[in-house]
C-alpha cells in the first residue's frame, strides 16, 4: 500500500500559516479595489447616455486587469509553501 503524501494536521490548527492568510486578505483587499474601479458612471438624466464614462479606460481596461491580479496574488496564497526550518 502506497503511503499519503499529504500531512495530516491535528484538530484545531489552521489550514495555511499566518503568511498565507495575509496574502489572501491582500488579494481579498485588490479584487474589491478592482470591482471599485469598475463602479460610477450615475447619470442625474436617465435618458441621456454618456460613452466616455461608460466605456472609459479605468472600467474597461485597469479595472480587469486589477482584480486578475487580485485573483493572481489568491493563487499564490493558496499555493505558496513558507520555507521549513532545517
Amino acid at each position: 500500500m502506497a503511503k499519503s503524501t499529504n500531512q495530516v494536521s491535528p484538530e484545531g490548527k489552521p489550514i495555511f500559516p499566518k503568511e498565507n492568510y495575509k496574502f489572501m486578505l491582500i488579494g481579498i483587499v485588490v479584487i474589491i479595489i478592482g470591482f471599485l474601479l469598475m463602479t460610477g458612471g450615475d447619470s442625474s438624466d436617465p435618458n441621456s447616455f454618456k460613452p466616455s464614462e461608460v466605456y472609459s479606460f479605468r472600467r474597461i481596461t485597469l479595472a480587469p486587469i486589477v482584480i486578475v491580479l487580485g485573483l493572481l496574488i489568491e493563487v499564490y496564497a493558496i499555493m505558496h509553501r513558507p520555507k521549513t526550518k532545517a
